[in-house]
């Protein structure tokens, strides 16, 4: 099976700043995602269910956090071979430097990896939405006698120039690459893309940035050909096309990228829906995050409509609709809460606690009474007051501040934000 010949290296990104505040003390793999998993979690799981356990997720960035997820959370028995990774950037004699990019990142790396028995080397990003059987892409790959495979996802003429396209011939090898090319450029860029998807105008192969690549063939392009390339996508693609047989895999399936803050919260809210694009229900399909013992969660009096309730939340609102709520939450009586994420708590308050901080007029974790949130992220350890209204929207102006940032109309609250009661923005 060819899954068995590959080993996958994923990439913690960079800085995260289109993710900020979210990315302010946590690199971009490590957010939260979907109340209990982070973001990580979904390549990993897509390797795992796929039959590659072997796995490097190279770090950089606010790394700590996702580190320590990693640790706890992927442990194979001591009868496999199995093992996740962490490969932080270090200062060496050879590469002072760190991580200049996605291709840098891998060539500083290829040192720790090239002892591993392997043939193919499977390249993932660490912040992106799907649910891929990476097994039949090895198994073309491997099919086609190519040398390096990129995914790519049919798109429409909006989507198109926020990507790499490539042009295709009628087998599916790639003879051109563009990257995020103007829409005036889009003529003659079309492929052939299926009936159904060119009937729904989606005619241009983006790049997914998930890549296969034979392993002489990475070793050779990061180390000799390419050795001052920093960037797959917009350096060691365009440059192997005309050296090597790069292939198309055609994926038709949902697929996100987590760019900013508004893609990563239409794809929280996304899951509420009564078929989600992305299914988090499929016993085929399983998403793997850390085991926490927590309790069942427990509601009273609340009207729920299209929501995901994780463990441990205690919630007693008049109202939730269209609304993630993570591990933990406490959510007050009588609160609305409409289009929104609360990421939950990494812990609970005791009522001792809880006594001592209502002495000082601090409110407790979570969201207070009669409170009024819509289009608001609330990241993790938050103390919302009572009678606090927040209703994000195309209305508010980008802006950051201590307690919260607004980007393109949705509110974040900053992680361990203290909100006082009263508090109003609309």
């Amino acid at each position: 099976m060819a899954s068995k010949k590959a080993i996958a290296v994923i990439l913690g990104g960079g800085a995260g700043s289109r993710l900020y505040p979210l990315t302010a003390t946590r690199s971009k793999p490590a957010v939260p995602i979907a109340g209990k998993y982070r973001l990580v979690d979904i390549p990993i799981s897509n390797c795992i269910n796929s039959n590659i356990n072997r796995m490097f997720v190279l770090t950089q960035f606010n790394s700590a956090s996702l580190n320590k997820h990693i640790k706890n959370t992927y442990q194979f028995s001591g009868f496999s071979k199995g093992f996740v990774d962490i490969l932080a950037a270090e200062q060496t004699p050879d590469s002072p430097g760190w991580f200049q990019g996605t291709a840098d990142a891998v060539r500083q790396s290829l040192k720790h990896i090239h002892n591993n028995e392997f043939e193919y080397v499977l390249i993932l990003s660490g912040d992106q939405l799907y649910q891929m059987d990476f097994t039949q892409m090895l198994e073309e790959h491997e099919r086609s006698q190519a040398q390096i495979s990129i995914a790519t996802i049919p798109v429409g003429d909006r989507e198109a120039t926020e990507f790499g396209i490539m042009k295709t011939d009628e087998q599916h090898v790639i003879t051109s690459f563009i990257e995020k090319p103007d829409k005036d450029q889009l003529n003659g860029w079309q492929s052939e893309t299926g009936e159904q998807m060119t009937a729904q105008g989606r005619v241009y192969l983006a790049s997914m940035g998930i890549y296969v690549f034979n392993r002489k063939t990475l070793f050779d392009l990061l180390e000799k050909e390419c050795s001052d390339a920093t960037d797959f996508g917009k350096e060691i693609i365009p440059q192997s096309i005309s050296r090597y047989k790069v292939s198309s895999y055609q994926y038709d399936g949902y697929w996100t990228d987590i760019g900013n803050i508004y893609s990563f919260f239409e794809a929280n809210l996304s899951l509420t829906l009564d078929i989600p694009p992305f299914n988090l229900f499929d016993n085929d399909n399983m998403v793997y995050s850390r085991a926490r013992m927590l309790p069942p969660a427990k509601i009273s009096g609340t009207q729920i409509h299209q929501a995901i309730i994780a463990e441990g939340s205690i919630i007693h609102a008049e109202q939730i609709e269209n609304t993630v709520i993570g591990v933990r939450s406490r959510i007050g009586s009588g609160s609305k809460i409409k289009s929104c994420y609360i990421m939950g708590n990494d812990y609970y308050e005791t009522l001792n606690q809880i006594n001592e901080n209502n002495e000082r007029d601090i409110p407790k974790l979570g969201i207070g009474d009669h409170c009024d949130l819509s289009n608001v992220i609330v990241d993790k350890d938050c103390r919302i007051g009572n009678h606090v209204t927040i209703h994000g929207g195309a209305h508010l102006p980008n802006q950051d501040t201590a307690l919260y940032s607004v980007k393109d109309g949705i509110v974040v609250i900053k992680k361990g934000a203290v909100i006082n009661n009263g508090f109003i923005l609309q």
